[in-house]
């Protein structure tokens, strides 16, 4: 989860070059319940991990760079 669009967009570049992700990950606007501005959403930034390689705290660490924090589903 990021706070803005571009942040997003960076992250997801990001992923790739750091952490090796082949699939280009997805990248999903979260409006928060009730709201219809965009300046009152969470920008979601998906990637699978079915093999399970890439480590959760590295990639909590990463998410913190843009002041934002991984979920799990």
């Amino acid at each position: 989860m990021l706070p803005d669009r571009d942040a997003a967009e960076e992250a997801a570049q990001e992923l790739g070059e750091r952490f090796g992700v082949r699939e280009e990950p997805q990248i999903v606007r979260d409006a928060l319940a009730g709201e219809d501005d965009a300046e009152d959403a969470q920008w979601l930034v998906l990637v699978r991990d079915e093999d399970e390689r890439l480590d959760a705290a590295a990639l909590d660490a990463f998410a913190g760079e843009w002041e934002g924090w991984r979920e799990e589903p």
